[in-house]
């Protein structure tokens, strides 16, 4: 059964402004169109938290999530620059932990999900670079995220570039794009009214074509209410490459994902992308067994949450052999130019989350 994050800390939802960019981010990036970039297109480094509190997971889970963190950081790191937001006083452990090839950069954090928190990065044709920043309110007020809320703004202004801005309240996870004008995204995140209450898909497209570059919307219906993130997408569904899609199918009748994996592989099979092609879709399936030291009802046993990085895909794996097998297999087939390295990242995925959900990738020039 492939689960997920759990409610943990309820949290104030954040307000909205208005759609559209600041006065002062128009002045500074013009009007020229904002792409983001496929994955797997070339980064100049990735961006990732060290956050996990003791509040929220614990102190036993905490200590492994922070080793977790650090291996992901380091097999990154192997590939391409890494940075790391780190509270000052935590600031020895995570170089003892992660190394000398990670940077560290000091900033209050609330936990660890830089895939929600951090900005989205985009660049124009003309080779300039942007973070949109989407608002993150703690998944529509289910966490405290008072810190995470202001980590879009600290990330684009260590990084020197422009903060985009809009009314839309969206987690990069909840979006998966190809790079050429097609996204795919679930309904009941970034519809759902405790994020963006009265938005229309209409509405969505418009502003995300704006900021994203995203000319047609693949709709996945998701799930509310059952995760903290209420189903994103970089749980269901991948590009592998603009074209191709690898999904997510959970074949245990008694999960809640069952028959909405089902839907979202008829939906898929489906559909054209924003250049009329038909998408070719892949099925991965996760684990039928996992290792039990953090085996939990919110455990995240999916291949589907891995990440791409120069060189690079960094996957889970969950002790089930023949699982872990195919799924590196599958990987491998998918991504042939690239070295599949495969993880333990239980404790993360005991707390609902991925390596996908601890990355952001900040793409090149």
């Amino acid at each position: 059964m492939q689960a997920r994050r759990e409610f943990l800390q309820q949290g104030l939802a954040a307000g909205l402004g208005l759609l559209g960019l600041s006065p002062a981010a128009q002045a500074a990036t013009g009007a020229e169109a904002w792409l983001m970039p496929d994955e797997g297109e070339p980064h100049s480094a990735t961006w990732m938290s060290f956050g996990p509190q003791e509040e929220i997971w614990g102190r036993r889970l905490q200590k492994a999530v922070q080793l977790n963190l650090a291996s992901i950081a380091r097999a990154i790191a192997a590939f391409e620059p890494v940075h790391l937001l780190v509270r000052e006083e935590e600031q020895d452990l995570a170089y003892e932990l992660c190394g000398p090839k990670v940077e560290l950069h000091t900033c209050e954090i609330d936990d660890l999900w830089m895939r929600d928190t951090g900005p989205v990065f985009v660049h124009n044709s003309k080779g300039q670079r942007a973070g949109v920043d989407f608002n993150f309110n703690g998944w529509g007020g289910k966490q405290a995220h008072a810190h995470d809320a202001l980590v879009a703004s600290f990330v684009t202004q260590q990084n020197g570039v422009p903060r985009l801005t809009t009314r839309l309240v969206l987690e990069g996870g909840g979006i998966e794009v190809d790079g050429q004008g097609t996204a795919i995204i679930t309904e009941s995140c970034v519809l759902n009214a405790n994020r963006n209450p009265g938005l229309g898909k209409a509405a969505c497209e418009a502003e995300l074509k704006r900021l994203l570059g995203i000319n047609k919307v693949i709709w996945l219906p998701g799930i509310a209410g059952r995760d903290i993130t209420d189903g994103h997408t970089d749980f269901y569904a991948r590009f592998a490459s603009p074209g191709v899609v690898v999904a997510g199918l959970d074949l245990d009748p008694q999960s809640y994902d069952h028959a909405v994996t089902q839907k979202h592989l008829q939906i898929l099979r489906a559909a054209t992308d924003a250049r009329g092609r038909k998408l070719k879709v892949v099925v991965l399936q996760g684990p039928t067994d996992v290792r039990q030291t953090f085996s939990s009802d919110s455990f995240a046993a999916g291949y589907i949450n891995f990440y791409v990085c120069n060189g690079a895909v960094i996957a889970p794996e969950f002790g089930d052999r023949r699982a872990d097998a195919n799924a590196r297999s599958l990987l491998r087939e998918l991504f042939p130019k690239r070295e599949i390295v495969q993880l333990n990242i239980d404790a993360v995925a005991a707390g609902g989350g991925g390596i996908h959900c601890t990355t952001q990738q900040e793409p090149a020039p």
